[in-house]
């Protein structure tokens, strides 16, 4: 089998002690490097992390999921060997097998990150509203237009380290990946997107983005720019 030894998974975490568990097992099958970052939950998704192979690192409040990957990038870059580094969601939509192929794609060297897109291929039923919001998001930035992007707030994602090295992810909340997309367009690194299939359950569109939340993101990114 093929060593992943070199590759961390980073797996932002808030109230999801329903999943986390198996998606850490799921994952740790190949990647056995793996950090959850407890988001200050109020349910038991700590105690379900401490069970597994994963490191547990805790916000003692609820900070954001872009405070979240940003605490758990420091982690992983401070660990002996990482080269690459996966974000990964902790509510099951990502599958295993696309992160391992993305970080194929990158250990080639001709690529700095490797970008999840949902739209490359019809292989996922996309709920409606998602699909709105994510088209949206898409056409109305002008970063995403820069790099070409189809769908630039895919959660899973692969950096070398040098990418992960200058990323600093400053926005909290959800708009953390409009932030992403924008320092990679200014970046000047090398960036593919790769397709991807997402997982719609019934859990994880009860916890998903909603149109209005789509909006904020635009305007909380809108705004960030102005005052630049």
């Amino acid at each position: 089998m093929r060593d992943y030894s070199d590759v961390w998974l980073v797996i932002p975490v808030f109230n999801e002690d329903q999943v986390i568990a198996q998606v850490v097992t799921d994952a740790s099958l190949v990647f056995p490097n793996i950090v959850c970052v407890d988001d200050g939950s109020s349910d038991n998704s700590a105690r379900e992390i401490f069970g597994t192979v994963a490191h547990l690192v805790k916000h003692p409040v609820n900070l954001g999921q872009g405070a979240s990957l940003q605490t758990g990038m420091t982690y992983a870059l401070a660990q002996p060997g990482a080269r690459y580094f996966v974000t990964f969601d902790a509510d099951g939509q990502h599958r295993v097998e696309d992160a391992q192929a993305m970080v194929e794609r990158i250990r080639g060297g001709d690529v700095d990150v490797v970008l999840g897109s949902r739209f490359l291929e019809a292989s996922t039923e996309i709920p409606k509203i998602k699909r709105i919001v994510l088209r949206t998001v898409a056409a109305v930035s002008l970063t995403s237009r820069k790099l070409h992007l189809t769908d630039a707030h895919n959660g899973l994602r692969v950096f070398n380290r040098e990418a992960a090295s200058r990323l600093r992810i400053s926005m909290n909340g959800m708009a953390h990946a409009s932030e992403i997309v924008g320092f990679l367009a200014r970046s000047g690194l090398r960036i593919k997107e790769m397709p991807v299939s997402v997982r719609y359950t019934e859990y994880s569109k009860a916890k998903g983005q909603s149109l209005i939340n789509g909006v904020n993101i635009l305007f909380d990114m809108s705004v960030r720019q102005r005052g630049k």
